[in-house]
């Protein structure tokens, strides 16, 4: 991991922070990643939490490091991009995690053959769980890609798929973080109104959740051979089943993912 060179970070938000917390659990020296981040509070933070230097010029990272994450908002790209060009050469990488944003308008904003490759993880990352899904752009490397599959694999999976899949990649798993929380807080309001205290039915509803997904991913068996193995006929199970089916979740679920990627895809475009 080492040979990775100098990280330097554009943002120092959330999952830039991730970022550095899987690296540095995975080894890499605190001394060669460096943040610039527009917000002192955010810099003091993270320089006594992590060790690492700060600075608030975006044009001190790019020059300082090998590797250069972007991890802005999606709709500040084109300015903060174009401003890095002068600094940005052949031998560095920029690796983005703006949801939308095309490696191609990355390309243009940089320059001529610019390396890119770009990401979406989600913040389970901050505890070492997050899934990521990842694309090259023109002029990166195959040995970019790998090398960026090797960062991201510290806090969690990391996926090579095609940059059209990315939206899809987005309204899934970046986004549906959120989609679980609101099923965990579902399920422990319904514990509540059955008359359990608050803080049992939120540790019931959270390890639920935990130990279904740890299941689905140590059995290897589809989710609805699981599920069937719980519906016993005429039990508890399948009648919580067929509400659900009645109200309509699987459908949410699976409009709010169709939601997400459109988002993303209409991010992309605002950022031409």
């Amino acid at each position: 991991m080492e040979n990775a060179g100098r990280i330097g970070f554009i943002g120092g938000g959330n999952m830039a922070e991730a970022f550095i917390k899987g690296l540095l659990k995975g080894g890499y020296a605190a001394t060669n990643l460096l943040v610039a981040e527009p917000a002192a509070p955010r810099r003091t933070f993270l320089a006594n939490t992590y060790n690492v230097a700060t600075t608030d010029d975006n044009l001190v990272v790019v020059s300082n490091s090998d590797i250069i994450v972007l991890a802005i908002k999606p709709q500040i790209a084109t300015p903060v991009v174009a401003a890095l060009a002068p600094a940005f050469t052949a031998e560095k990488l920029l690796i983005s995690i703006l949801a939308g944003v095309a490696t191609a308008t990355l390309e243009d904003l940089l320059g001529p053959s610019s390396r890119v490759v770009r990401a979406m993880p989600n913040t389970p990352a901050l505890v070492g769980f997050g899934a990521t899904g990842l694309c090259r752009g023109r002029y990166a490397r195959e040995a970019d890609l790998l090398l960026a599959q090797q960062l991201f694999t510290t806090f969690g999976i990391a996926c090579l798929v095609s940059e059209e899949q990315l939206d899809a990649v987005t309204g899934l798993s970046g986004s549906g973080p959120a989609y679980i929380f609101t099923v965990i807080e579902a399920l422990a309001d319904g514990g509540v109104q059955q008359g359990l205290p608050r803080d049992i039915a939120l540790s019931l509803a959270t390890q639920t959740v935990l130990g279904a997904a740890q299941l689905v991913k140590e059995s290897n068996e589809h989710p609805a051979l699981l599920r069937d193995k719980v519906c016993s006929p005429g039990g508890t199970t399948i009648a919580a089943i067929k509400t659900l089916e009645e109200q309509g979740l699987r459908a949410a679920l699976m409009a709010a993912v169709a939601a997400a990627a459109n988002r993303s895809r209409e991010l992309g475009r605002k950022s031409h």
